[in-house]
C-alpha cells in the first residue's frame, strides 16, 4: 500500500512493451526514497524499472516546464507517440542540439555501442549533397542550434571538414564533433584543421582511469591515445567535453578521478558530461535494478568522490528537456585547481527556476539553453592584456588586480562544467519525458527524431528508427 505522500508523486505516463514495441500504460510508484516505473502488459505482464534512487528528493527535483513547439512539424499524428516521430505536431520542445549521422563506420570495435556501429560501408554513407539537405531541414525545423555531427566515428570521413565548413556557411555557429578521439591523436594537423573549418567543441569518449575500465567498454587500452588528442585539441585551439560511459561494477569509482583528471587540462577541456549506460540492443531479459544508475546516485558518487567538495546541491535539473534527464552544475576553477559552485539547486543550467505563473517563455529558455551550451563547450577567448602602453611612453603602466578583477578574470576562461544525461531504453521509456526531448537525430529522410526513440529497441534488438524500419 502506497502511502498518501506517495500517491501525490504518481504521475500518468506511457511507455512501451520492451517485447514487442507496443504502448501500454504506467506509473511512477515511489517506495521511500526509490521511484520506480511500473508498467502492466496484458501480454508480457508487470515490469518495474527503478527511475530515481539516492538521497536527492524526487519531488524537490521536478519542475515545471512550458512547452516550446517546433517551428515547423515534419509529420503528422496518426499512430500517437513515440510512432510519429519527424517531429510532429504535439512534440513539446524544439531542437536545441541536433546530431547529424555522417557515418555508420567506426575504427574501434566497443563491447558498448548505442549506435550499433562498425558493421556499415562508405557506399551507405550520405553524400555531401545530402549533408546540406539535412542542414537545410534542421534550420527549418528549428532555426539555428547546435549541431553535433556525429556516428559511427566521424572522422573515419576524410571530408570531415567539408561537412564541418558546410555547416557554418548554413548559420550554424557551434557545430562539435562526437568522436573517439583515434585519429585526433594520431595527427596534430588534423585538428587544426577541423578548427579551421569552424570546428568549435570535441565531445570526447573518456570512459575512465583504468586501462582494465577500457578494455571492458572499448576492447583496448586508450589512456594515452586519449591524452594524446586532448593536448591535439589544445594546441588546434579547440575545445573539449569528456564523455564517460557510465557502468555500475565497471567504473563508477572513477567519477571523481575523471573530474580531477578533466581539471588538470582546462581551459582545454570545457567540462565532463557522463552518461549513465542505457539497455539498447538485444536484452531478452529487464536489466535488474543494480544494473542502473540514475541520477541521485550519480550526484552521491560526486559528492563522495570529491570527498563533499562538489555537493548534490551545486546541481540544478535541466532547463530544456525534461526534468528527470539530466543535470547540470556549472564550476569556477581556482588557482589552486578547486571547483568553486557556481550555482545551486534553486538554479538551472541557463536559467532560474521560478514560479509557473512567473516563467519566462519557452522559446526564451530554449534561446538560453542554445546559446549557454554553446559557450560553455566552447575554447574561451584569450585574455587580454592587463595593462596597455602609455600613448607619450614606450613603458608599460600596470596596476595590480584586486579581488573582484582577478575573479573576473579567471572566470573569463575558467569556468568548467559537470553534467549528466540519462538516456531511456525501452525498459524505463517514458513518453512526459520523450515529448519534452530537445536532442534530435536528423534521419535520413531529414526527420528529427528525439534521441531516445532513434535508438530505441524491443529485447529481441528490434529498432523502433534505426536501421531504416522507419523514415
Amino acid at each position: 500500500m502506497l502511502s498518501d505522500r506517495s500517491i501525490e508523486l504518481l504521475s500518468s505516463t506511457a511507455s512501451l512493451c520492451p517485447h514487442c514495441l507496443r504502448r501500454i500504460p504506467a506509473i511512477r510508484e515511489q517506495q521511500g526514497e526509490t521511484v520506480y516505473q511500473v508498467k502492466q502488459c496484458l501480454e508480457h505482464g508487470t515490469f518495474r524499472t527503478v527511475i530515481w534512487r539516492g538521497s536527492v528528493p524526487f519531488s524537490s527535483w521536478m519542475r515545471p516546464k512550458k512547452p516550446s513547439m517546433p517551428h515547423q512539424a515534419f509529420t503528422a499524428i496518426k499512430e500517437g507517440c513515440p510512432f510519429d516521430c519527424g517531429l510532429c505536431p504535439s512534440h513539446g520542445q524544439h531542437t536545441c542540439t541536433a546530431l547529424i549521422e555522417i557515418t555508420g563506420r567506426c575504427n574501434l570495435h566497443c563491447p558498448v555501442c548505442f549506435a550499433d556501429a562498425g558493421a556499415a560501408s562508405e557506399e551507405t554513407e550520405p553524400s555531401l549533397p545530402q549533408i546540406s539537405f539535412l542542414y537545410d531541414r534542421i534550420m527549418t525545423a528549428s532555426g539555428p542550434c547546435n549541431i553535433q555531427l556525429s556516428g559511427g566515428e566521424p572522422t573515419v570521413r576524410d571530408d570531415l571538414a567539408e561537412i564541418i565548413a558546410i555547416g557554418r556557411a548554413k548559420g550554424f555557429s557551434f557545430i562539435q564533433l562526437n568522436t573517439n578521439g583515434l585519429r585526433l591523436a594520431a595527427n596534430p594537423e588534423y585538428a587544426v584543421t577541423l578548427q579551421q573549418a569552424g570546428l568549435a567543441s570535441v565531445f570526447l569518449q573518456f570512459d575512465g582511469m583504468k586501462s582494465t575500465t577500457h578494455i571492458a567498454l572499448r576492447g583496448r587500452d586508450l589512456r594515452q591515445i586519449k591524452e594524446q588528442a586532448i593536448q591535439h585539441c589544445a594546441a588546434a585551439g579547440l575545445a573539449v567535453v569528456l564523455v564517460p560511459t557510465l557502468v555500475p561494477g565497471i567504473n563508477t569509482a572513477e567519477v571523481g578521478a575523471i573530474i580531477d583528471y578533466a581539471v588538470r587540462f582546462a581551459p582545454t577541456v570545457r567540462g565532463v558530461h557522463f552518461q549513465p549506460i542505457s539497455y539498447f540492443g538485444r536484452y531478452p531479459q529487464a536489466p535488474a535494478d543494480e544494473d542502473r544508475l540514475t541520477l541521485p546516485e550519480l550526484l552521491g558518487l560526486i559528492e563522495t568522490q570529491s570527498s563533499g567538495a562538489i555537493r548534490a546541491e551545486h546541481f540544478a535539473p535541466p532547463a530544456c528537456e525534461h526534468a528527470l534527464c539530466s543535470f547540470h552544475g556549472n564550476f569556477l576553477i581556482d588557482e589552486d585547481g578547486r571547483l568553486i559552485p557556481l550555482g545551486n539547486r534553486q538554479t538551472a543550467c541557463c536559467s532560474t527556476a521560478v514560479p509557473p505563473l512567473a516563467m519566462p517563455s519557452a522559446l526564451a529558455g530554449r534561446e538560453k539553453s542554445v546559446a549557454f551550451t554553446a559557450r560553455q563547450w566552447s575554447l574561451p577567448p584569450l585574455p587580454t592584456a592587463a595593462a596597455a602602453p602609455c600613448a607619450c611612453s614606450t613603458e608599460t603602466i600596470t596596476q595590480p588586480l584586486d579581488d573582484l578583477d582577478r575573479f573576473l578574470q579567471r572566470a573569463r576562461t575558467h569556468t568548467f562544467s559537470v553534467s549528466a544525461m540519462a538516456f531511456q531504453d525501452v525498459w524505463n521509456l517514458d513518453l512526459e519525458r520523450l515529448q519534452g526531448c530537445c536532442i534530435h537525430v536528423v534521419s535520413p529522410a531529414g526527420n528529427l527524431i528525439p534521441f531516445c526513440a532513434y535508438n530505441l529497441t524491443a529485447s529481441s534488438g528490434r529498432s523502433l528508427y534505426r536501421k531504416g524500419s522507419r523514415p
